[in-house]
């Protein structure tokens, strides 16, 4: 806004706040010089009616009583000016705030500012301004107040144009927002998409999680689909070290699932995977801490998600390992825990049941399990059943690799 259309507001402001003559003005000088002779003159109200008042000479009471009066409605002019100076200034700072303000609230949506900072629009907001409320009819230039002045409406042109601004910088929060969450949706359906896909698909899906991570790198849902990427990674490769690697990367980041959100199944359940991986390279003391971790979040997550069959699998799994483990071993985790971790072939197969109960045909490693327990167990004939099960599904994966493997080393024992 110009210096002259400032003036212009403030003497307009005035007028129709005041709804006084320039009589007023002359009054004040007079009063200021000292004069002590006052003609009569008029105060006009906002409906051009004009009250006359006779000022003589003697009449000392009735001067000073005006006197007070107008010195009364002075005071309420110089507030009333205080006040459109500080709307303007507020104005002003909107005007410079809403330009940055879209690029700044898409960056804090995105996570590339550190934290979110509060809107100029909010700093900037507008105060209630006192007065009575106007009469039917009347426009807000004429509202005429009880004590006798006008009150000023401060509701311009200008004021309504950066209304109508901040409304939109509003709607573009709004907007964001469903843009940001419409495009975490769609990142993790792919990485779901990519996880069931074929090896070439899982490593796509990796690479795409890392190059994201910075950016929803503290949502739960996200944090669990990196730990299981490290999962299919570690199944991808045959180098050592490299498998090691993945392993204690995944256990990391199921972790920092768990934390984040410790009410999401599948994050107790990737955790646990990656602490089964991890074993495998540990010493005896650390395998047996893996172990009660693996069977603790597995528990966590069935309890949270009963219905999942993949953790009735790895779980059935463990009671399997568990029921085969040496003398040795069980008094290493004795000494080391107290108590050793129980399980029975028994175990095993009711969660291996159960998963066939949730969804049949799960897995060729789930038949396999299931002709170990049975033959475990000496019922050749339920044992031959789930090895013709597991014999009819095609060998897709590494995962179905190995149980080939496993199969036949099953079948060769059962003299087939």
């Amino acid at each position: 806004m110009s210096q002259a259309d400032s003036k212009t507001l403030v003497l307009g402001v005035l007028a129709g706040a005041a709804g006084m003559s320039l009589a007023m003005v002359w009054y004040r000088t007079r009063k200021a010089q000292g004069g002590a002779s006052f003609p009569p003159f008029c105060l006009s109200s906002s409906n051009g009616r004009h009250a006359r008042i006779s000022l003589e000479d003697g009449s000392g009471g009735a001067v000073r009583a005006l006197q007070g009066r107008q010195a009364e409605t002075l005071d309420k002019l110089d507030a009333l000016i205080l006040c459109v100076s500080e709307l303007k200034e507020e104005v002003r700072s909107l005007k410079e705030a809403i330009p940055r303000l879209q690029e700044q609230v898409r960056e804090e949506l995105r996570g590339k500012a550190g934290g979110r900072r509060g809107s100029p629009l909010h700093r900037a907001a507008r105060k209630k301004r006192a007065g009575p409320a106007r009469e039917e009819g009347q426009s807000s230039e004429e509202a005429e107040s009880e004590g006798g002045y006008v009150t000023a409406h401060t509701d311009t042109e200008e004021e309504l144009d950066e209304e109508h601004k901040a409304c939109k910088v509003r709607c573009l929060i709004i907007e964001d927002a469903e843009e940001e969450k419409d495009e975490f949706t769609v990142l993790i359906k792919t990485a779901d998409s990519l996880h069931r896909g074929p090896e070439s698909e899982k490593k796509e899906g990796f690479m795409m999680l890392l190059e994201r991570k910075d950016e929803y790198g503290q949502r739960a849902p996200f944090l669990w689909r990196l730990a299981r990427a490290y999962g299919d990674v570690y199944d991808m490769t045959s180098d050592t070290e490299d498998k090691k690697s993945y392993a204690e990367a995944g256990k990391t980041y199921g972790e920092q699932a768990i934390a984040s959100d410790p009410m999401c199944p599948d994050s107790h359940q990737w955790f646990a995977i990656m602490c089964g991986y991890l074993s495998e390279y540990e010493s005896v003391q650390n395998k047996i801490k893996n172990g009660y971790l693996f069977k603790d979040h597995l528990d966590k997550a069935i309890e949270l998600k009963p219905q999942d069959p993949l953790s009735y699998y790895l779980l059935g799994r463990w009671c399997y390992a568990v029921s085969q483990l040496s003398w040795i071993e069980r008094k290493v985790a004795a000494t080391l825990f107290g108590n050793p971790p129980t399980a029975t072939i028994q175990d095993a197969l009711k969660y291996f049941l159960k998963v066939e109960e949730i969804r049949p045909k799960y897995s060729k490693f789930n038949y396999v399990f299931l002709a170990k327990c049975y033959r475990d167990l000496g019922q050749r004939a339920h044992a031959l059943q789930w090895c013709n099960a597991a014999s009819s599904m095609e060998v897709v994966s590494n995962e179905d690799k190995e149980a080939q493997k496993e199969l036949d080393s099953i079948i060769s024992s059962l003299g087939l």
